[in-house]
């Protein structure tokens, strides 16, 4: 049995051709730019909610902060496993705020994911009324077929999220797909690599604000394809140059 919950339905099922693509999208710093505000937002409460938790100074909790995202992948994540600290009260508290006046992405994002063949699955490490919130100001959330949040991440009541090989290994089992037809487009390069390790295509949008990115202008092989903006996604996958958005074998 796949312990991974199914993605939660954003709308009506629509036909899509059996062998068509499917598109998991990275939310922050992929559909859009988390750091014009939401980031430094998020980052404040964040940083605040560990201070409270474990009762350390400020400086000292945003330095635990970055080393659990670093190794986990969020920074929940470490607060859960070593400190007992309930995760899904945490992620509330700290992504309880307005996104509508902070939220930034390229004009017509909706008619170019309309554009994609096949299913489009928001795959993030964020909450889910969080992404659901950001997907609505966005105008973009009627274009997804689906949501897989950290609150879906916890198979076994064990949170899994990304980059765990694990769960892109469950994420291709229940999608049901083979996993060559599966493309990742995401901003997070160690989020790729385990996409590659689990058979999924990848497509990196280099984004210079997310944490840690390399600040370079090659590519690691565990890439297919790399682009600077959505707006050229479409145009790729039409002309072929993205493996996988094509294939019907």
């Amino acid at each position: 049995m796949n312990p991974l919950r199914a993605p939660s339905p954003l709308r009506r099922r629509r036909d899509i051709h059996p062998d068509d693509p499917v598109w998991l999208f990275d939310l922050d710093n992929t559909l859009h730019d988390a750091s014009r505000g939401i980031f430094n937002a998020i980052d404040r409460r964040m940083g605040d909610a560990v201070a409270r938790a474990l009762a350390l100074p400020a400086d000292q909790a945003n330095a635990l902060r970055l080393r659990y995202w670093q190794r986990y992948g969020a920074t929940a994540i470490g607060l859960a496993r070593h400190h007992g600290v309930n995760l899904r009260q945490f992620l509330a508290r700290c992504h309880d705020f307005d996104v509508a006046p902070l939220v930034h992405a390229e004009t017509g994002l909706a008619a170019r994911l309309r554009g994609l063949p096949g299913r489009r699955i928001v795959l993030t490490n964020a909450p889910a009324h969080y992404a659901r919130r950001v997907l609505d100001a966005l105008g973009i959330l009627q274009e997804f077929d689906g949501l897989w949040a950290i609150d879906h991440m916890m198979p076994m009541g064990l949170a899994r999220p990304k980059p765990s090989p694990g769960l892109m290994r469950m994420v291709a089992a229940r999608l049901g797909v083979p996993a060559r037809r599966i493309i990742l487009v995401e901003d997070t390069e160690r989020n790729l690599k385990s996409a590659r390790q689990a058979g999924m295509r990848t497509v990196w949008l280099y984004h210079p604000g997310t944490p840690f990115c390399r600040q370079r202008s090659g590519r690691d092989l565990y890439v297919d394809t790399r682009i600077n903006r959505l707006g050229t996604l479409l145009l790729q996958a039409r002309a072929g140059r993205i493996p996988g958005s094509r294939d019907r074998a």
